[in-house]
This record gives structure tokens, C-alpha cells and sequence, in this order.
């Protein structure tokens, strides 16, 4: 038997690191606006549900919260709607990309409220408090993400972008490296 030696060990890498590149080039073009069309589909979609009683699994638990917030000044009937309108708006800034600081702003308020029943209600959002949520405890906790997201688009609205640079500047490396 014998074996013949091919060539494409040695240039996979190559391939690899070109692949790579590539991709993390794509990921810093795209990821941005990527994340602020898919929090504005969220928030859009989220917010319109709102405004059809029954069709938000987080109505009855949103209108509790803002009526414990207000201490009872506000109460569902007021406050749904009003807050299908405030998401619905966050998510047409975010789609439309206009007026990013104000819908990131409103975005952010939002989520302040939104976070509240973990510490207004812990006995409705987890079955084991603290680590083990109720399916509505999910829903808030994972506005982490949508935290985190907002962040990424908010750090873009004076003009910073995610900057792909698949080799470290000389000023970047360590000391002696």
C-alpha cells in the first residue's frame, strides 16, 4: 500500500484562517444591524400583542408590576395599552433606525420595569427563588440578552462600529510578544 502525500493539510489551515476572516469581517458589518432589526421585530411584535387583551402571556404580570410601581394610581386598564404603545414605538425606532438615542432611551426604561417582578413578585416568577424561574421568570431574565444588544447598538449612535481586525496592531500586543 501506499500512501501519497496531498498537499491540503498544509494549506487547511490557510483556508481556515481565510474562512475565519471572512466571517469575523461579515459578524462586524452585519452583527449590528442585525441586532437592532431583530430587538425592533421583538419589541414591535411584543408591544402590538399588547394591545389585544389575551394575547400576551405577560399582560396580567406587566399590569400588576406598573400598578405596584404607581402604587395603585395606574392601573391595567391604563397601563396596557399604554405600554403596548411605548414597545411598539421602542421597536419601530429600532426598525426604522431613526432616533436611536431617544428609542434607546425608552428601551431602557422599559427593561428597568420589565425587571421588577424578580424582586415585586418572586413567588410568581420562580418555583425555587432565585434558580429556578417560572416560564414568566424566563421571559424577564432573558432581557439580559436583549440588554446586552441594545448596548452593543447603543455604543454605535455617535458613529462606533464593531471593528473586525483578525491581526492585533503592534500597539496591542503584550511586551515582549
Amino acid at each position: 500500500m501506499t500512501f501519497i502525500r496531498r498537499r491540503w493539510p498544509a494549506e487547511l489551515p490557510r483556508r481556515v484562517i481565510a474562512l475565519d476572516v471572512r466571517i469575523t469581517h461579515w459578524l462586524a458589518r452585519y452583527g449590528v444591524l442585525i441586532s437592532r432589526l431583530g430587538l425592533g421585530v421583538v419589541f414591535l411584535w411584543f408591544g402590538v400583542l399588547k394591545f389585544f387583551p389575551g394575547l400576551s402571556p405577560a399582560q396580567e404580570l406587566a399590569g400588576r408590576t406598573i400598578e405596584a410601581l404607581t402604587l395603585g394610581l395606574v392601573g391595567p386598564e391604563l397601563s396596557l395599552p399604554a405600554l403596548a404603545a411605548w414597545e411598539s414605538l421602542i421597536g419601530l425606532g429600532l426598525l426604522s433606525g431613526r432616533f436611536l438615542r431617544a428609542t434607546l432611551f425608552l428601551l431602557a426604561a422599559q427593561m428597568v420595569g420589565t425587571l421588577t417582578p424578580l424582586f415585586l413578585f418572586p413567588g410568581e416568577v420562580f418555583t425555587q427563588i432565585p434558580y429556578a424561574p417560572t416560564l414568566e421568570g424566563q421571559y424577564i431574565i432573558k432581557n439580559i440578552v436583549l440588554i446586552g444588544a441594545a448596548m452593543v447598538v447603543g455604543a454605535t449612535v455617535r458613529g462606533g462600529a464593531v471593528v473586525a481586525d483578525p491581526e492585533p496592531r503592534r500597539a496591542d500586543r503584550l511586551p515582549g510578544g
